[in-house]
């Protein structure tokens, strides 16, 4: 056994010893883990040595088992607390059926001891539907993958015409309208949420701050539709919690570095007036944080309110903490179909991507997208700020760039439905702080395979 003194005395620079000795240690480390690892299973007969409900494997786990599920319905609420890979059978797709339940998988990083946090967990073609809040939620948690689910028909607390979901956790401190979504991550990070098909909730993927921060993590591959109140993909700083509820005076957490990519978010939002985005980017209120994420590549169409809508509405005097909307990132997505913004951050006619803050917004980038079937491709409404668009097929006789505050915005290198630039007969630009020269004179021809 190499003691920990050898391994410090051989970490040199000489990287021949250092590749010499650390695969051993590593090599060791690994076999033990997978010595020790078991792999569980469960059916709904309980015959063959497996568990008849998924809970009860779970209570019989060590931390990083497997716990394999075959076919059937499983009538309960599972929660997770430590290390496991929770995986459909060859050939399953095992329901979690959650009447009456929380949640249908619930990955709780709060009850986690002996520190707060849950990682390495897995969960992977499960049919999760009916509960009352999530049909999955993570909740201080890294290193979470959720592949290959079906996650519909939750959210059924949700009071609509009330905006109220009654009995909702209390660490969920602005869950109102859409009772948490489909799948909710918080204070999460280096996780990936691939190849889900979320549809009819109230709101499709919801990533938040309450007890933490969240960063990192990977959403692609997603198919999210037809969820009524919310967006399809929602980033939004919450007031911070813990598991008791709201931390008074607290500044929160932030959003930060995210990609949200590769997927098709449409028909979302449409059960009210201005329901939900394509994919919505919020800093609501004064010290939230959102900033530095990447949305690329995806399909957003038909959906209630513009294809990427970015929200902050509480800015507040100093000393209060700012609001940090800043750098994020919007490129290469296919937006076409969606609807105005309403209210405060109101748009004039269907809207492809809005900004609207109540303080300045810097260095947000919009680039190579693809716009179509909207009378507004860009809105951008700030009290200053600037931020930049190039690259991008206006291709509507409509407007591209809509100026509606005194921020500024750099839109050169476009196209804008003729080669001589922007005009009345082409798209236009409306407000002032609008620079345009040069501009493309053809299509940046945005075509990736599968989009047309």
């Amino acid at each position: 056994m190499i003691s920990n003194l050898e391994i410090v005395k051989n970490y040199s620079p000489d990287c021949r010893i250092r590749r010499r000795v650390l695969p051993l240690v590593v090599l060791s480390l690994a076999a033990a883990s997978l010595a020790s690892a078991a792999t569980l299973c469960v059916n709904s007969n309980g015959k063959g040595g497996c568990k008849s409900t998924i809970s009860a494997a779970v209570a019989a786990a060590s931390a990083g088992d497997t716990i394999q599920v075959y076919q059937g319905t499983y009538k309960e609420q599972v929660t997770i607390t430590q290390s496991l890979s929770l995986i459909a059978a060859p050939n399953a797709q095992p329901v979690i059926e959650a009447k009456g339940k929380s949640n249908g998988i619930f990955v709780n990083g709060l009850a986690a001891t002996p520190n707060a946090g849950v990682a390495n967990v897995v969960i992977s073609g499960f049919t999760v539907r009916d509960a009352n809040f999530e049909g999955i939620l993570v909740v201080n948690g890294s290193n979470v993958t959720l592949v290959d689910n079906h996650v519909l028909d939750n959210n059924k607390a949700l009071e609509p015409s009330a905006g109220a979901c009654p009995g909702i956790p209390a660490f969920e401190t602005n869950e109102q309208m859409d009772c948490g979504e489909g799948i909710h991550l918080m204070a999460v990070d280096h996780s990936t949420v691939i190849r889900n098909l979320v549809e009819n909730n109230s709101g499709g993927i919801l990533i938040t701050d309450e007890t933490g921060p969240t960063g990192s993590n990977l959403i692609k591959g997603n198919n999210v539709h037809d969820n009524p109140y919310a967006c399809g993909i929602t980033m939004a700083g919450h007031p911070a919690a813990n598991a008791s509820g709201p931390i008074a005076n607290a500044p929160s957490y932030g959003i930060m570095h995210n990609v949200i990519s590769h997927n098709d978010s449409h028909h979302n939002g449409l059960g009210l007036p201005g329901a939900g985005a394509g994919i919505g980017i919020f800093a609501p209120g004064p010290g939230t944080t959102n900033t530095a994420n990447v949305i690329t590549g995806n399909e957003l169409h038909d959906n209630g309110l513009p294809g990427v809508t970015m929200h902050n509405h509480g800015s507040a005097p100093a000393p209060a903490p700012g609001v940090n909307l800043n750098d994020n990132i919007i490129v290469g997505n296919h937006i076409y179909g969606n609807a105005a913004d309403t209210e405060d951050a109101a748009t004039s006619g269907p809207t492809g991507i809005n900004i609207y803050s109540t303080v300045p917004v810097t260095g947000t980038v919009i680039a190579q997208n693809d716009f179509r079937d909207e009378s507004i491709e860009i809105a951008f409404k700030a009290p200053g700020g600037w931020i930049t668009a190039h690259f991008n097929d206006f291709n509507d006789r409509g407007i591209g760039i809509d100026n509606l505050g005194t921020g500024l915005i750099d839109a050169t290198e476009n196209w804008w439905r003729c080669s001589t630039g922007p005009s009345s007969k082409c798209s236009s630009i409306a407000g002032s702080g609008v620079s345009f020269n040069p501009w493309l004179t053809q299509p940046f021809d945005f075509n990736p395979v599968g989009y047309w």
